[in-house]
Order: C-alpha cells, then sequence, then structure tokens
C-alpha cells in the first residue's frame, strides 16, 4: 500500500493509536509562531513562490543536506525549474529524515502528487496558479483557526490591518537589541521611524519599545518572541543598561557588554510582559549562521545555525525570581539542546506557575524528536505545563503536514502509554485533544 494510503502510518500506537488519531485529525489548526508573509493575506493578488522556491529555496532544512552533499550553494538559486530539478535528483538525500517526510506528505497532501518526478513541477505550478491555491482560500482549506506573524519591532504593521483576529502579529525585537550586530543601527532607525522620533538614549529606546508592543496587541499579537544564544536573563542597573547603550550609539561597544545588554533586555521585556499580558517566547541554544564564510557570501538562514549547551537553571534565575511566579505572566520555552529537557526544562515547568515547555524545535520537530521530547518531560512536567503544538512554519503549504505528523505521534505515544498501564483510555482521549488543539490556544491565549 502506498505511503499516502495507509491510514496509521508514523502513529505506532496500534488500533487505539489510529483511534485517537481519527479523533483529533480534523481539528481547526492553530498555527500561534511561525515566519509566513503576512503580505500574502493582506494582497488580494498575492500567491505563493514557483516550486523550486517553495519546495527548496527557502527551506533551510532542504538546503543544509544539499549543501552537505556537495551541491553549491549557487545552485539553488537558479532559474525555478532548475532548482525544482535539483530536489528530483537528490530525492534520496531526504530518505528517513523529517525534510523527507514532509516533502511528501506535503506533495501528496495539498498537491496531490504522489511521485517527486520533473513533470510534477507543471502541475504544481498550476495549481500555485489557481484561486483554490491563493493564501487565503488555503487558510480556509487548512482550517486555520489562528495563525501568527514573526514581525520585527519596528514593522510598520499595514499589512496587518483589518487581518485580526485569524492573522496576528507577534513582537520580535532582538534586532533592536543586539548592539553589537551589523544591522543594529537599521533596525533601531526602522523603531525610531515606527514611533515617529529620534531615540537618542535608553528610556527613549524602553518607551518605544512599550508603544510598539501596545500597538502590536491593538493589531491581536498575543505573543512576543525573543531569541538568544545564552540563557542569561541577568538584571544591569539602568544607569549600567544606559550607559551600554549610550556605548553602542558611539560604536564603541564590547561583544561581552552587547551580550550583558540582551540578557538585561530579556529580564526587561518579561517586566513588560507583566504590564501588557503579552506571552514570552524564548528560543535559547542556537549558535547562528554557525558556517560565517557562507553566511558572509549569501546571507542568513542557510541552514547553518547549529545547537549549543544551554544553562537554563542558572540563566533564568533572574528573570523567574522577577516574574516567574506570577500566574498572570506566561513564559514559553523552546530548546534545540535536548539534554536539558528532563535535567532543567522539565522540572523549571513543574515548578514556576509562568513556565510552559514549547514543545521540539528545529533539528527535533521530527517524529522520533516529539518522542524524546515527551518521554523525558512529561513525567516531571505533567501535560498541562506544555504549550501545546507550534509549527514555525515558513511554507504555508506545510501547515496540515506539520500538525498531522504531531497528531500521529502524540496519539501513538499515548495508546504506548495505555497499553504499558499508565494511563487510561478516557485519560488517553482528553491528553490527545488537548495536545492537539487545546494547550496551544490556552497557552497563546487565542
Amino acid at each position: 500500500m502506498p505511503f499516502h494510503e495507509s491510514p496509521d502510518r508514523y502513529i505506532e500506537g496500534g488500533g487505539l493509536g489510529l483511534d485517537l488519531y481519527r479523533e483529533v485529525a480534523e481539528l481547526p489548526l492553530v498555527s500561534p509562531h511561525g515566519h509566513i508573509d503576512v503580505r500574502l493575506f493582506s494582497q488580494p493578488d498575492a500567491r505563493l513562490e514557483q516550486p523550486g522556491r517553495l519546495f527548496v529555496a527557502s527551506d533551510h532544512y532542504v538546503v543544509r543536506m544539499l549543501y552537505s552533499q556537495g551541491v553549491p550553494l549557487e545552485a539553488t538559486r537558479a532559474e525555478d525549474r532548475a532548482v525544482w530539478q535539483l530536489l528530483v535528483d537528490n530525492a534520496d538525500l531526504f530518505a528517513l529524515t523529517p525534510s523527507g517526510l514532509w516533502l511528501r506528505e506535503t506533495l501528496a497532501g495539498v498537491f496531490g502528487i504522489h511521485e517527486l518526478t520533473l513533470d510534477a513541477y507543471d502541475a504544481i505550478e498550476a495549481q500555485l496558479a489557481s484561486a483554490e491555491f491563493a493564501p487565503l482560500a488555503l487558510l480556509d482549506r487548512f482550517a486555520v483557526d489562528c495563525l501568527a506573524t514573526t514581525d520585527p519591532a519596528g514593522a510598520p504593521l499595514d499589512d496587518h490591518q483589518g487581518l485580526a483576529p485569524r492573522i496576528r502579529p507577534t513582537f520580535r525585537p532582538d534586532a533592536v537589541v543586539a548592539l553589537d550586530a551589523p544591522g543594529w543601527r537599521g533596525a533601531l532607525a526602522e523603531l525610531g521611524v515606527a514611533v515617529g522620533r529620534e531615540l537618542g538614549d535608553y528610556e527613549s529606546f524602553l518607551d518605544a519599545l512599550a508603544e510598539r508592543r501596545a500597538a502590536f496587541k491593538a493589531l491581536g499579537a498575543t505573543a512576543t518572541d525573543h531569541a538568544a544564544t545564552s540563557a542569561d536573563t541577568t538584571r544591569l542597573a539602568n544607569a549600567d543598561a544606559a550607559r551600554l547603550f549610550a556605548l553602542a550609539l558611539a560604536g564603541q561597544v564590547s561583544h561581552g557588554e552587547a551580550r550583558s545588554f540582551e540578557a538585561h533586555m530579556l529580564n526587561e521585556f518579561a517586566r513588560m510582559s507583566l504590564d501588557d499580558g503579552l506571552v514570552m517566547q524564548l528560543h535559547i541554544g542556537s549558535l547562528r549562521d554557525h558556517n560565517v564564510p557562507l553566511a558572509t557570501r549569501f546571507g542568513a538562514d542557510l541552514g547553518a545555525d547549529i545547537p549549543v549547551a544551554t544553562d537554563w537553571t542558572r540563566g533564568l534565575r533572574p528573570l523567574l525570581a522577577a516574574c516567574g511566579n506570577d500566574p498572570g505572566f506566561t513564559l514559553i520555552l523552546f530548546t534545540l539542546d535536548e539534554s536539558t529537557y528532563s535535567r532543567e526544562l522539565a522540572p523549571i515547568a513543574g515548578h514556576y506557575p509562568a513556565v510552559l515547555l514549547g514543545c521540539p524545535w528545529w533539528f527535533h520537530d521530527s517524529p522520533l524528536g516529539i518522542d524524546r521530547f515527551l518521554d523525558r518531560v512529561v513525567e516531571t512536567a505533567g501535560i498541562r505545563n506544555l504549550a501545546g503544538f507550534v509549527d514555525d512554519a515558513r511554507a504555508l503549504t506545510a501547515l496540515p503536514a506539520r500538525h498531522d505528523l504531531w497528531r500521529r505521534r502524540t496519539c501513538g505515544w499515548l495508546a504506548r502509554r495505555v497499553a504499558g498501564g499508565f494511563a487510561t483510555e478516557d485519560e488517553a482521549r482528553r491528553i490527545a485533544h488537548e495536545l492537539a488543539y487545546d494547550l496551544a490556544k490556552r497557552a497563546y491565549r487565542v
């Protein structure tokens, strides 16, 4: 039987696993964190990218695998049909990887394509040009309840007008707090334009961030998002933070001083979330653009973001001392460092009222990665201290496959717990619904 016709694929939980899956398979999708371009929904004539760009060039999972096997990066930026041919010629590289799984599920489930061939290019391109594949039409087809984009602090947000509550922005201020980043001055200038004034000192900077958070919230935002290599949240005295900001304006801030400022600002953003109620997401433990020569030539997001060891227990302590005991604050933690699941993250979420655990991120949002996550955190943190599933998708067409895989794997995992005597069937049915839908809606307040 072809894989796409096998109803129990990826479940591995026997008959009960399939039964649980059938009860949650058709639930609406909640996508509270991702990177889909809002202009797809605000511009009436917007269409998805061509097949080569959609499935290869804009997918860092695919690009990194091709590059690891000697395919020059220039080849992924060639004429679109040639990029598709590159995928066809190298399809065997993705055997037993989540990238290969998502690819075949998306082709079969969204486009009705069951074989990766050059001829499939024309069929996909024709569908992408049709009214049925207009972005808003796909939201309806996929039964998407809510979709959140991720937007810089200085984003004008014009394209978000009129789209809430179904489509919401997410406040992402990383570019304006990395004082030593090459693009910091440009990002700060954009923030200044957004608030209509020059930001010449630390106090005006804080005021501008609070003002922008309010603007995001007015357009339906329920969350902020912050990425850093370290989980350090040590707070500085205001005078010290102001001094570092002034050094950055003068072009004199050091790498260490910039990291201290970032840690301080994570603490400051938690305080702001106490004030305005926005859920705070932390994506920690990725050393981004590890391949410096490649990033210098071609830019960011090429699949060279590599996990690093993370000290959550010491790093988060200052932030949690200030805000972690307040049930009105929500902090959702994501990591690339799986070693911290049972050692640090589950105990933290199992204690602090404010903390929820995000699902596996990037390299670990895979069939076995989902199992490892549940195995290592549920006994200590329980189910209700999880934030449900976020797809982190960059391509709209990837949404069904990502959510479906999560639902299949969690239902199989639950069925195996029932078979082992750890849960009853009634408990498994309730938890399957929570993992598929309820937890994400609650965590992100949508």
